[in-house]
C-alpha cells in the first residue's frame, strides 16, 4: 500500500531518494495537488556538472514527470563568488568572474537532458542567483537578513563546526554562505512561488535556515527534502575514480567511459543503481536485481546503457556498449575506444612505456606505471608489459592505425599517429 498519496513522494521512496524531509504531510498534500514549486542550487566551480550533481538532478526529472509539480534549476553565478564550505575541510578557491560565466555556460546544457523547459505550469525554469546577489547593497542586506541570523547556531552547523573543531580556516566569505543561500530561498518564494528545496544531506542546516529566513521575512510556508549522499557498497565516495570525478559533459568524460563507469559497479549497488539513475519500470528492475552470479553482469549492463542514455542518447549509449562487447568479448580494438593522438615523430623516436600510459591518462606518474607493470596490470595491444624499458615503435601501430594502451580488463586508450 502506498505510504503516500502523492506519486512523487511515493516514487522518491520506492526508488530510495528520500533521506529527509521537514514536513512530508504538507509537502505530499502539495505533490497531490501538482502545486510544488522546487528548485535545487548548482554552483558553477567547473565547466561541468558531475554524478554528484544527478541524484538532485533526478529528484527534479521526477518531480516534473510526476506530475508533482514545476523544477526551477537554480545557476549559482552570485554564491559561486563566495563558495560552499559545506563538505569540505579547505577553503574553495575564489574563481574569477569571467571563469563563472563560462563555466555556468558550461554546465546549463545538461539540464534539457532531464527537464522540459518551456512556459507551461509544471515547463522547467533556469534561474541564476546573480539576478539578485550581485547588486545587494551589504549594509541593507545585514539590516533586512542578517539579523534574523544568530552566529551561535550557525557556528554549531556541520560546515562549520568541523572546520573549527579540526583547527581549519573558514574564511569570513565562506562564513556568509548559508545567509545567501537562505535568502536564495526567499527570493525564488517571492519571484517563483517556489516552497520547496531539495538538495543532498550536506545541505540540510542550509536549507532549513532557509525555511526560517523565509517565516521570520513573512513568506509562504516552505519545505525541505534531502537525499542520501552517494556511497558506494563498500563505502567509497560515488563518483571518485582514480582518474578523478565523473564529469556529466561529453567533452569533459568520453560517453565510452562514462558507460563503463556504471558497467563497472559494484554487485551490491547495481539495484540502487537501477532504481536512482534510471527511468526502468521497478517491476523490471525486481528482475535485473535477482539475477545471480556471472548473470549479475547483464543486469550492470543495461545499468550501463540506460544510464548512458539517459544523459548521452540512446545512440551513443548503445555504441558505447557495442564498443565493450567487441573490445571484451571478442577482443577488437573498437573504434569507439577512447582516442588520442600523439606526433608521429614520438613513435618513430620511440616513446617510453612510462611516458606512453601516463599521456593516455591511464596512470598519473611514471612511479605508478612501474607499480602496475610489476603487478602485470599494462598491456599493449593485449600484451602483458613486463619491461619498464619499453619503447612503443611504428611496428606496435595496428592496420587500423592506433596502439591499444591497457590498465587492467577494463581501462582502454588508443594512441593514434598523426
Amino acid at each position: 500500500m502506498a505510504k503516500h498519496t502523492s506519486d512523487f513522494l511515493n516514487i522518491l521512496a520506492e526508488r530510495g531518494f528520500i533521506h529527509q524531509c521537514s514536513d512530508f504531510e504538507g509537502l505530499d498534500a502539495l505533490a497531490a495537488k501538482g502545486e510544488i514549486v522546487s528548485y535545487v542550487g548548482y554552483d558553477c566551480t567547473a565547466p561541468s556538472l558531475h554524478i554528484g550533481h544527478l541524484l538532485s538532478i533526478m529528484m527534479l526529472h521526477w518531480l516534473q514527470k510526476s506530475g508533482g509539480g514545476r523544477p526551477i534549476t537554480l545557476m549559482g553565478g552570485g554564491t559561486t563568488r563566495v563558495g560552499d564550505p559545506s563538505g569540505r575541510d579547505e577553503t574553495r578557491r575564489i574563481l574569477p568572474i569571467e571563469q563563472i560565466e563560462a563555466n555556468k555556460d558550461s554546465i546549463k546544457k545538461v539540464f534539457a537532458k532531464f527537464l522540459s523547459f518551456g512556459d507551461a505550469r509544471h515547463d522547467a525554469v533556469m534561474a541564476d542567483n546573480a539576478e539578485w546577489l550581485a547588486p545587494l547593497n551589504y549594509i541593507e542586506f545585514l539590516r533586512d537578513v542578517g539579523r534574523h541570523f544568530s552566529v551561535n547556531r550557525m557556528l554549531s552547523m556541520d560546515s562549520a563546526r568541523m572546520r573549527l573543531e579540526r583547527e581549519q580556516e573558514l574564511s569570513f566569505i565562506e562564513f556568509n554562505y548559508m545567509l545567501l543561500q537562505s535568502y536564495d530561498y526567499v527570493e525564488l518564494a517571492r519571484r517563483y512561488k517556489c516552497n520547496l528545496q531539495m538538495g543532498g544531506s550536506d545541505q540540510w542546516g542550509n536549507i532549513v535556515s532557509g525555511i526560517d529566513l523565509g517565516r521570520r521575512m513573512g513568506t509562504h510556508q516552505l519545505y525541505a527534502l534531502t537525499c542520501p549522499l552517494l556511497t558506494t557498497a563498500s563505502g567509497a565516495k560515488m563518483g571518485k575514480t582514480a582518474a578523478g570525478a565523473v564529469w556529466l559533459n561529453e567533452d569533459q568524460l568520453p560517453v565510452y567511459d562514462y558507460w563503463q563507469m556504471w558497467r563497472n559497479t559494484e554487485d551490491a549497488d547495481v539495484s540502487r543503481f537501477l532504481k536512482l539513475f534510471t527511468l526502468l519500470p521497478m517491476s523490471e528492475i525486481a528482475k535485473l536485481a535477482g539475477l545471480g552470479g556471472a548473470e549479475i553482469n547483464e543486469a550492470k549492463k543495461t545499468l550501463a546503457t540506460e544510464a548512458t542514455a539517459l544523459l548521452h542518447g540512446r545512440e551513443k549509449a548503445e555504441a558505447a556498449a557495442e564498443t565493450a562487447r567487441r573490445t571484451f568479448e571478442q577482443g577488437e580494438t573498437a573504434e569507439g575506444l577512447p582516442t588520442i593522438e600523439v606526433p608521429v615523430a614520438d613513435i618513430e623516436n620511440e616513446l617510453g612505456i612510462l611516458a606512453a600510459f601516463v599521456t593516455a591518462g591511464l596512470v598519473k606518474s611514471n612511479s605508478e606505471a612501474r607499480r602496475q607493470i610489476q603487478a602485470g596490470g599494462l598491456r599493449v595491444n593485449d600484451a602483458v608489459v613486463s619491461d619498464e624499458k619499453a619503447k612503443l615503435r611504428l611496428g606496435d601501430v595496428s592496420a587500423d592505425g592506433v596502439i591499444k594502451l591497457s590498465l587492467g580488463r577494463k581501462k582502454h586508450v588508443l594512441l593514434r599517429p598523426v
